[in-house]
């Protein structure tokens, strides 16, 4: 089955080791050896810069990402760079898709011509937070839940002009209110559900109800600490999460996210990109084909 992985770090590792082999290394969870063995048709691979990086130097540090991408995942690993919904749909057979994604706007500050600049080098998703507050909005650790700022929402805009998605995976609960006012292309690239694991970093089922009826994909991700509070999650919490927001009516929005190599711990059998297998054996033992299928791919490029 053809699968769309919504988020992973890969661009983060490669930042900070630049000669990683995205090709094999077994330092990586996602790998282009592993991507092809799993059956990986497109990735979104995030521009996360480390908090531990100077604001000063974060808009470099994404610059640098973006030429990793280009030089070490489409030219070196031979990728095809996926930007407008006519590249997505032009795959070829053996083809794989890559999705360049901004996690988080610290590295513009304040200044809206960065985020233009990145839209233009090719980035298709953006989320306005990473955990914290920026001078765009709140992330979901800010005690205050602040929403978006006079900024954030011209960000929102811009993304809207451009008909990019808008990430509300990081972003605080009033954040994404505004957000599902301002913009009809909102997804959530990596969060799971908060009535069985209650974390910050989950949606309520208000959100979740909130993004079905908006028509946005959820992208549950496999992430130990946002499926279960027990010290080992297993395939069977991420079944846990699909089940609940397919109680909820969102069959047709449910996808994946992994977060791989952004997370040290992983959930038992699905520990690297090429052990999505194991999950569609278990998937396929609850749900129709078809909802898997969907699951796993269709749900989230049909709302490319």
């Amino acid at each position: 089955m053809k699968i769309f992985d919504a988020h992973c770090d890969v661009l983060m590792k490669m930042l900070l080791e630049p000669k990683i082999d995205f090709i094999r290394a077994s330092s990586l969870q996602v790998t282009k050896a592993g991507m092809v063995k799993a059956g990986i048709k497109v990735q979104v691979f995030a521009i996360y810069v480390p908090e531990a990086i100077h604001p000063s130097m974060r808009f470099e540090a994404a610059l640098t990402m973006i030429e990793l991408f280009f030089e070490r995942i489409i030219k070196g690993a031979g990728l095809t760079f996926i930007q407008q919904e006519e590249d997505l749909f032009s795959l070829k057979n053996g083809e794989i898709g890559a999705v360049l994604a901004l996690e988080g706007c610290d590295c513009i500050e304040q200044d809206l011509l960065r985020l233009r600049t990145l839209l233009r080098l090719g980035v298709r998703s953006v989320g306005l937070t990473w955990n914290h507050a920026n001078a765009l909005a709140d992330g979901v650790l800010e005690e205050r839940n602040g929403g978006l700022t006079r900024l954030g929402k011209q960000a929102v805009s811009l993304l809207s002009e451009r008909n990019c998605w808008c990430d509300v995976s990081h972003l605080s609960e009033a954040g994404f209110w505004d957000c599902l006012t301002l913009h009809n292309k909102i997804i959530a690239s990596h969060s799971n559900c908060q009535s069985i694991r209650p974390h910050p970093r989950n949606l309520t089922d208000e959100q979740i109800q909130a993004l079905i009826h908006h028509g946005s994909p959820i992208g549950i991700t496999f992430v130990p600490e946002f499926l279960t509070n027990r010290p080992n999650a297993r395939i069977s919490d991420v079944i846990q999460h699909v089940e609940h927001i397919c109680s909820l009516g969102g069959v047709k929005h449910i996808g994946f996210g992994s977060d791989f190599d952004g997370v040290d711990n992983t959930v038992i059998g699905l520990e690297r990109i090429e052990s999505y297998e194991n999950l569609i054996n278990e998937l396929l033992r609850h749900y129709a084909e078809e909802d898997v299928q969907g699951f796993l791919y269709k749900n989230f490029t049909n709302r490319f």
